[in-house]
């Protein structure tokens, strides 16, 4: 492919000319067509402006699924500045210490959440709650201290001009400072550039949907051509998605927000997932496509209200985050029939989001237990300890080389050196290569086990334990053990099992590995940690052994 030289404003700014009165996101009793998404974008643009916010300055949201999200992230890149995102369950000390390293200047924040901002590091720092998302007229009262006071969020651009400000954005420059998302240890910057976002979006945008790119009179991206619909059955501007994936997290700022919009999507934004909520609103609004990680699909499979909502309208599945267990894949096969198109894909916050994706057309070839082949324009390798490729069908480290692949870690060039070597990105993850180029994710390579001097991966034992009956949730680590090295202990979610049933469970898996992969022991839990992006923080279960 090629790509438009074109800031990531031009996002919004070729789908509110393409798409107009169509609505862009539905929340609660509000809506917003396209047009008035790109005003309100305008409009917060140029309060920044006035504001003495200029390019290249940090801008953070600190706030979850909302139309305000929206508005500010087109409103902080349309006016050149850079949008740092904020999870807003961080906790203040966490909080502290992003915004100081990403050297954020301003704040838009949620008013629950607003307590954690340590406001007098800020320029100035806006306010916002659910109240002002289904109605902007509302008016907050003031929040923080006489001499560190918030702004109102609405109030703050309620008057300014809704036209784009006219402003030269070096593509070059930073868009997003996205950071890691903390399951492994400390998070870090990620530095991500116009030109990478925009890639990343149409690479996926593209693929997606059987289009291609174009460029209106006003240098907007619009999507044309695309395939037949026997082939793409979701077709461009008649699309709904109910969206859970958050969008401070890079699938849900590129996968669930700008390929979306680009595409001509409604989306019906909930604040978080509930399963009963979530199924409903995909009948109320005959959602086209569901997406998100493995946990969304386990919860909705599970849950009472699946068999009895109306979803036939649903047309294609697609998750990421983390690979879709293949006996996952298969209920929801039962649900929708073979002719539903489950995609899966793989990336992580230093590819912008993602480096791969199964074919997303309905002949397409997908390989149950992949994430698919390389996105256009992107290379991937699995390689030993020495950078060096192994043979078809053999383990080792993914690495990724594109113009999607980050430009490095903020203020940290040991880490940033040792993450991309001669031009590729470690990954970190272990995986296998096909003879024809698909990549199955094996495991993280914190996540491997050794016994015995052997590797373990816990991804092949949680493969097996989804398959036993009853089992909705499991996660696999390592108890260190100073006579063989790790001891592997399951965690799984089986609502209803005794513990000699679980142990019943782990001898089935037990019986079918090699002796030095068994499982030690297994525990029932009624939940699996997850991250806000559908992770599993296994940090969290080790810790739990200690």
């Amino acid at each position: 492919m090629s790509y438009p030289e074109v800031p990531v404003g031009a996002v919004l700014a070729g789908s509110a000319r393409r798409w107009q009165d169509r609505v862009a996101l539905h929340y609660g009793t509000r809506e917003l067509t396209y047009t008035q998404l790109y005003e309100r974008a305008c409009a917060f643009a140029n309060a920044l402006r006035e504001a003495g916010i200029r390019p290249r300055d940090v801008v953070a949201i600190h706030l979850p699924n909302c139309p305000q999200y929206a508005i500010a992230y087109y409103g902080i890149l349309l006016a050149g500045g850079t949008f740092t995102p904020a999870n807003p369950l961080l906790p203040p000390a966490d909080l502290a210490a992003q915004l100081a390293d990403s050297g954020a200047v301003a704040i838009v924040s949620w008013a629950q959440a607003f307590p954690a901002v340590p406001v007098q590091t800020l320029r100035f720092a806006l306010v916002t709650n659910r109240e002002q998302g289904l109605d902007p007229a509302v008016r907050l009262a003031e929040h923080g201290s006489a001499d560190h006071a918030a702004i109102d969020f609405e109030a703050f651009h309620a008057d300014a001009p809704t036209t784009a400000p006219e402003i030269d954005i070096d593509l070059d420059g930073l868009a997003h400072l996205a950071y890691t998302g903390g399951t492994t240890g400390r998070s870090k910057g990620v530095m991500l550039p116009h030109r990478n976002v925009v890639t990343n979006v149409l690479q996926y945008a593209c693929l997606g949907s059987g289009t291609r790119w174009d460029l209106d009179a006003d240098g907007g991206i619009v999507l044309a051509d695309q395939g037949p619909p026997e082939e793409y059955p979701v077709r461009l501007g008649q699309s709904v998605v109910v969206n859970v994936t958050p969008w401070f997290h890079a699938m849900g700022t590129v996968g669930g927000l700008n390929v979306p919009l680009l595409s001509g999507t409604t989306s019906v934004l909930h604040e978080r997932f509930d399963p009963a909520a979530y199924l409903a609103d995909v009948e109320r609004f005959r959602a086209t496509s569901m997406g998100g990680a493995p946990p969304l699909y386990a919860a909705l499979l599970r849950h009472p209200d699946f068999a009895k909502r109306d979803l036939s309208s649903v047309r294609a599945l697609s998750s990421g985050a983390a690979p879709l267990p293949v006996e996952m894949i298969a209920a929801l096969h039962r649900q929708w029939g073979e002719d539903i198109v489950i995609t899966e894909g793989y990336g992580l916050t230093e590819v912008t989001m993602g480096a791969t994706a199964n074919p997303s057309n309905r002949s397409g070839l997908r390989r149950q237990g992949t994430v698919g082949v390389p996105v256009p324009d992107t290379e991937v390798r699995v390689v030993d300890p020495d950078g060096e490729p192994v043979p078809v069908g053999e383990t080792g480290e993914v690495v990724i080389r594109g113009p999607q692949v980050m430009i490095g870690y903020k203020d940290r060039p040991e880490e940033t050196a040792a993450t991309l070597r001669d031009g590729w990105l470690h990954t970190g993850d272990v995986g296998v290569l096909d003879e024809d180029g698909y990549l199955r994710i094996v495991d993280r390579t914190k996540d491997m086990l050794l016994y015995k001097g052997y590797n373990v991966y816990p991804r092949e034992l949680e493969e097996l334990l989804f398959r036993e009956d009853g089992v909705v949730g499991a996660a696999v680590v390592g108890r260190p053990d100073p006579e063989v090295g790790e001891l592997a202990v399951a965690f799984v979610v089986a609502p209803g099992r005794t513990q000699e049933e679980a142990e019943a469970i782990r001898a089935a898996v037990n019986a079918q590995v090699l002796p030095y992969k068994r499982i030690r022991e297994i525990r029932l839990v009624d939940e699996i940690p997850v991250s806000a992006a559908g992770k599993v923080v296994k940090r969290e279960l080790r810790e739990r052994l200690r």
